[in-house]
Parts: C-alpha cells; sequence; structure tokens
C-alpha cells in the first residue's frame, strides 16, 4: 500500500517491441502489428496491404522466428528482458535520489508486450496523475519514437481524467550517452586489443524519409561524430552506417554490409563494430549485426571481427536515464 501523503510519480521506459515467443505464429502476430503502422511504412494503404498480407506475412515468419529462436534467452527476447532489468535498476536509483515521492517505474513496448496502454492504465489506477515517458531511441525518427507520441495520444484521448505527461524526444548528443559509449569502447578495446576500424552501424530508413524532413540519419551522424572525437580517432579510422534495409527502395546509406565488404575487399583486417541507436541488444545487434555482418566481412577476406554489445543495463546507462529524468521529475514534484 503506497503512503497517500507521498507525491505519486510514474516513469515509462519505451523501447519497439518484440514478439512473445520465437514461433512463426508469435512472429507473424508482431509483423502485422509492428508493419500495419503507417509510421513505418508510407507507402499507399492498399498497395501495402496486399504487400504485407499476401507475401510478407506468409513468407517472412518461420525464417524471422528461426534468428529469434537463436538468440532467446531463459525463456524470453533478449530486448523485453533487458527493458525489465533498466527499469529495476532505474527505480532503485530513483528511489534512492527522490525519497519523498513514490515513483513507479514500468517498461513498455510500442508493439507487442508489455504495451504503452497497459504501462499507462497500471499508473492511473495507482493513483499516479504526473507521467514521464522515456522512449529509448537515442535518436528521434519518424519510425520508432513518433509512435510513442501516437500511442500516448491515442490512450489519452480514450481518458476523462486526464494525468500530466511529459515525453522525451531524444538524447543523441547527450555528454553522458556519449561518453557511456565511448566508454564501452574503451572498455572492450582493453580486453580484445584495437582494430583498424570502428564503425557504428545505425538501424536505416528509406531516403526518402529523410527527404521529406526525418531527423533521424543527421542525428546519427552526430552522435558517431561526437563519440569518435571523445575516443581522439583520426577520421580515417571510423565510419557511419546504416543496416537492416526492408523492401526494393533506397535507404540512407552508405548500407553496413556493403562497406563491410569494401573494407576487406580493401585490405582492412580487423573492425569493431557498435551499435549506437540500440539502447538494449536485441535480433538486429545479436544475429544481423554481431554474426551475419561478421561472416560476410570475413568471407570477403577480412580476419578479425568484434561486436560491441549496446549499453543495456550498465550503471552508466543508468545514470543517462536518470540525468535525463531528473528535471522533468523534479518540475512534477514542485508542482
Amino acid at each position: 500500500m503506497s503512503d497517500l501523503s507521498r507525491p505519486r510519480l510514474g516513469v515509462v521506459l519505451t523501447n519497439l517491441g518484440t514478439p512473445d515467443a520465437p514461433t512463426a505464429s508469435a512472429v507473424r502476430r508482431y509483423l502485422r502489428e509492428f508493419l500495419s503502422d503507417q509510421r513505418v511504412i508510407e507507402l499507399p494503404r492498399p498497395l501495402w496491404w496486399v504487400i504485407l498480407n499476401l507475401f510478407v506475412l506468409p513468407l517472412r515468419p518461420r525464417r524471422v522466428a528461426k534468428l529469434y529462436a537463436s538468440i532467446w534467452q531463459n525463456g524470453d527476447s533478449p530486448m523485453r528482458l533487458i527493458l525489465r532489468e533498466q527499469s529495476r535498476k532505474l527505480s532503485l536509483e530513483l528511489q534512492q535520489i527522490f525519497p519523498q515521492a513514490d515513483i513507479q517505474v514500468l517498461p513498455a513496448m510500442s508493439y507487442g508486450q508489455p504495451a504503452i496502454a497497459s504501462a499507462l492504465d497500471t499508473l492511473q489506477q495507482a493513483g499516479v496523475e504526473k507521467i514521464v515517458v522515456l522512449p529509448l531511441f537515442p535518436q528521434f525518427s519518424a519510425t520508432s519514437t513518433a509512435p510513442v507520441y501516437d500511442l500516448v495520444g491515442r490512450w489519452l484521448a480514450a481518458q476523462r481524467n486526464l494525468p500530466a505527461i511529459t515525453i522525451l524526444k531524444d538524447y543523441f548528443a547527450h555528454p553522458i550517452y556519449i561518453a557511456a559509449l565511448a566508454s564501452s569502447v574503451q572498455m572492450h578495446r582493453r580486453e580484445h586489443g584495437d582494430a583498424e576500424k570502428l564503425l557504428f552501424s545505425f538501424h536505416g530508413i528509406p531516403e526518402d524519409y529523410e527527404r521529406k524532413g526525418d531527423p533521424y540519419p543527421s542525428r546519427c551522424r552526430e552522435t558517431a561524430a561526437r563519440v569518435a572525437a571523445a575516443l581522439k580517432l583520426p577520421d580515417d579510422a571510423w565510419a557511419c552506417s546504416f543496416q537492416s534495409r526492408f523492401g526494393a527502395q533506397k535507404w540512407v546509406q552508405p548500407y553496413t554490409d556493403v562497406l563491410l565488404r569494401e573494407w576487406a575487399q580493401s585490405g582492412v583486417s580487423s573492425v569493431q563494430v557498435m551499435s549506437p541507436a540500440f539502447s538494449a541488444d536485441c535480433l538486429e545487434t545479436l544475429e544481423e549485426l554481431a554474426e551475419e555482418n561478421r561472416e560476410g566481412f570475413l568471407h570477403a577476406g577480412g580476419k578479425s571481427y568484434q561486436y560491441i554489445p549496446a549499453l543495456n543495463a550498465r550503471v552508466d546507462h543508468i545514470s543517462l536515464f536518470v540525468a535525463l529524468l531528473r528535471p522533468h521529475l523534479e518540475a512534477h514534484l514542485h508542482t
């Protein structure tokens, strides 16, 4: 039972989503929800309905389910396990900083479970009227962060007594974020040694989205440049690229897999790769980046390929969340 004399605040940590199980049926449900969002796929709805229902959903889930099965851990997906661990650690930190308040920290997903609407329902039922939503997408994109705004907006539209809600846009250049990324590289290199090249690989978006005004690619490039500067890397020792293409349209370049092959063919023998767009390791990092692209680099003539894990539930990552949330929680406490 909460102490009614203590201010009640809520924090919702959100990530993209994951299937409930590494099975074709679970992956199909997840992909249907994810790929039906017009923020993600901007093709005309009738055309996309045909592609999605006649080609993507009948064919893709079985193959993707096998990939998920290869990374499934302790009966769940890494992304969901990490998100819960991040939420737990953040809750402990906030309890220490704000002993005068009752702060609930809940994990949520844009697609799949736990859903954002369910987290907001839980907070409202607990009497929380001041909520901060932190999307764990360091670089804002209309394809990732914007759906969080949409889902919160839909939930609000169905409420009568509205809570005060703050949504944080992103943190692509926050000094604690940059320092944490640089530290992760330094720690990896102390254990495994240096490499000729450091590649910052970000999840891609179609070129057309950037032309329409999506700031994501420029934010990715800025993050990479700031981390490289923090590491004092010369210009020829690092690069920024984009992975995870889908469909036939042109995506933001350079492509990660193409660049890695070009490096290997030009004589680069060792690379280390990290993906600062991901706040938690998931299918795109653990399978595509750590395994699939490794095979491509080595097959093209490279000798050493190492993946540097995402920040996940590291202490400095949780410290970043605290720094992002603290001013907003303090403002709520004072109002």
